[in-house]
Order: C-alpha cells, then sequence, then structure tokens
C-alpha cells in the first residue's frame, strides 16, 4: 500500500493530465497564459493508464480522478477513462474540469464509465466570469453541468472559490442555483498556488465567512462527521436534508490528519501533497525500461516522505514552485 510514516494510506489518485487550460482564472494563472511543457514531456495515454494500473492493481489505489490544467482537452481522455474503468478491480473514476467543452463530451464519457464529474463555476455572472477567467465562456459552462446531469454523472459537484471584492457577495445566489438543479455546490478556500503568487490570507475569504453568509439564508446543519472520513468537503445539510453543500478550508481547516490522497502530474512526477515542494520521478524510470515492480516500489517510497500536513501557517512555509495548473487538483 502507500502508507506513509504517519499511518495515512493513499487510496485516492489524482492524474493531472495535461497542464494547459482555455480559460485564465486569476487564483490560478496570469492573463497571458504560463509556459506549456512540451509534449515530448508529457505522459502519453499508454503511459498514464500503465501507471494508473500499477496504483489500482497493486498498490491499493481506489479512485481516479483525472485533472488537469483542463482535462478535456486531452484528446484520448475518453479512451483513457475506459482504460480505467475496464481495470480489475475496478476503481471509481472521476473529472474535475472548468466545464468548457462538456456538453459535448459528458455522454461520451458516461459511456466510457466515468461515474461523476467536479465543475467549476465561480459566478452566475456572465461579466464576473469575464472578470475572472479572461474568456466569454459562462454559457459553456453551464450547458456543461446540465449535459453532465443529463448524461447521468450524478451527483454534478460545482466548485466554486470566492474571491473578496469580486463575487464573494455570490454565496446564497450559488447555492441557491445548485439546490434548484440538483447539483451539490462546495465552497473552497483560495489556495497560494496561483502562478502569480500574489495568494494573501488577507484577501482570502474563510471557511468561517462562507458559513456565516450561508447561514443568513440557509439553515445549515452539520452533516454526520464520522461519514466525512477524509473527504476534503465539511458538508452541511440545507433546511434539514437532503440536499447538502460542502466547504473545503484547505487554510483554516486543515484536513491533513486524515489525507489519502496522492497526485500524478501530466509529467510523471509523484506529489504527495499539493503543496510538496520535492517530487519523485516515474516518467524517467518508466521510459529507461523501469518493470511495474520497479515503479511501484518508487511510488511507495514517495508516499513514505509524505509530511505531516501543508505547513500553511508555519512561517517557514514556501508556494511550491509549480502552480495548481501544473500540478492537478
Amino acid at each position: 500500500m502507500l502508507r506513509d510514516s504517519f499511518g495515512r494510506v493513499a487510496t485516492d489518485l489524482r492524474v493531472s493530465l495535461t497542464d494547459k487550460c482555455n480559460l485564465r482564472c486569476t487564483y490560478c494563472m496570469p492573463p497571458e497564459g504560463l509556459d506549456w511543457l512540451p509534449k515530448a514531456q508529457l505522459l502519453t495515454a499508454d503511459e498514464i493508464v500503465r501507471l494508473v494500473r500499477i496504483g489500482v492493481e497493486r498498490l491499493g489505489v481506489t479512485e481516479v480522478r483525472y485533472t488537469g490544467g483542463e482535462p478535456l482537452l486531452r484528446r484520448e481522455l475518453v479512451d483513457i477513462v475506459a482504460r480505467t474503468t475496464a481495470l480489475d478491480p475496478r476503481p471509481q473514476v472521476l473529472l474535475t474540469t472548468n466545464g468548457i467543452g462538456l456538453a459535448r463530451l459528458a455522454e461520451p464519457l458516461a459511456q466510457a464509465g466515468l461515474d461523476r464529474v467536479n465543475v467549476s463555476l465561480d459566478t452566475l455572472d456572465p461579466a464576473t466570469f469575464k472578470q475572472l477567467a479572461h474568456r466569454d465562456r459562462h454559457a459553456d459552462v453551464i450547458a456543461g453541468l446540465a449535459a453532465a446531469d443529463a448524461a447521468g454523472l450524478r451527483p454534478v459537484k460545482v466548485n466554486a472559490v470566492l474571491m473578496r471584492g469580486v463575487n464573494d457577495h455570490e454565496a446564497v445566489p450559488l447555492l441557491r442555483f445548485c439546490l434548484e438543479r440538483g447539483y451539490e455546490l462546495r465552497f473552497i478556500e483560495q489556495m497560494p498556488l496561483d502562478a502569480q503568487h500574489g495568494w494573501t490570507r488577507e484577501g482570502m475569504i474563510t471557511a468561517d465567512e462562507i458559513l456565516e453568509r450561508l447561514s443568513a439564508a440557509f439553515d445549515l446543519t452539520p452533516d454526520d462527521l464520522e461519514q466525512r472520513g477524509s473527504a476534503p468537503a465539511e458538508r452541511f445539510l440545507v433546511g434539514g436534508g437532503p440536499a447538502r453543500v460542502g466547504v473545503i478550508g484547505s487554510v483554516t481547516r486543515p484536513f491533513c490528519g486524515a489525507c489519502d490522497r496522492v497526485r500524478l502530474t501530466a509529467d510523471g512526477q509523484v506529489r504527495n501533497c499539493l503543496f510538496a515542494t520535492e517530487e519523485s520521478d516515474l516518467k524517467t524510470a518508466m521510459r529507461a525500461g523501469a518493470s511495474d515492480d520497479d515503479l511501484a516500489a518508487r511510488w511507495v517510497a514517495a508516499v513514505a516522505r509524505k509530511r505531516a500536513g501543508h505547513g500553511i501557517d508555519d512561517p517557514s512555509f514556501l508556494q511550491p514552485s509549480r502552480p495548481m495548473s501544473a500540478i492537478g487538483g
């Protein structure tokens, strides 16, 4: 198993398929974009599936989430999903996306066996969307959500980041929008993973603030804490249920002690934490002819070095050199 020195076992694998994205969200990257990885440095579809297979068959991975950048930009995505869901034992297979292109791909992905999706939507206002993402694609995201729901990729989860003075007044409208459509909304504290290194604690809308705003309009009661397990979101019943809303307080309410996640970047590096400053290279060994046993051993060694927590509150904390788009959420 992928066990660290604190006894945590990683069963949730997050796989970045590309560092490219077709949006330029201000909390992630600058308007001009970034220097993307050369194609030769990216894992091929066969290499991705091989590493995922090793994780599932040999190392106890039970959940595989494909991320980016923007994973819908990866041409082989449907094939990768189909090959992943064909593994034995079959892992749960999920996708985190900005939703652009999902209207076209939701049904093929469902046919390939995808279990469900998380779609980023930070605002209901097209003008604010364009301000945040530097692209006029709000309607495409809304259409992608509807297509995912129609394709049966339920529960459709919506991820929202609130930014002070930009969209922080939309907490209540966003929840109403999701409740009306049967989507499950999750607010995520803005994390220090932007390429510009412009994050400040003062500018972040905290979990406490989010809950205060929601509680002014909705009756929220904590969901069964025993069922949370290693899930990053604290979930609350809305109006007594069954509808729920989640809050991921990665900064102010860290859940590192129950973390069961490990990440594989688009260029084949194992990261045992979003905020890790070290990586373990599987791609080079794989392309040099390493066996499945050797790759599994390297992976086990990488996870064993995982730290107790992300250390954001520590004065010595350093933001990772890779931004979120190059790590994979």
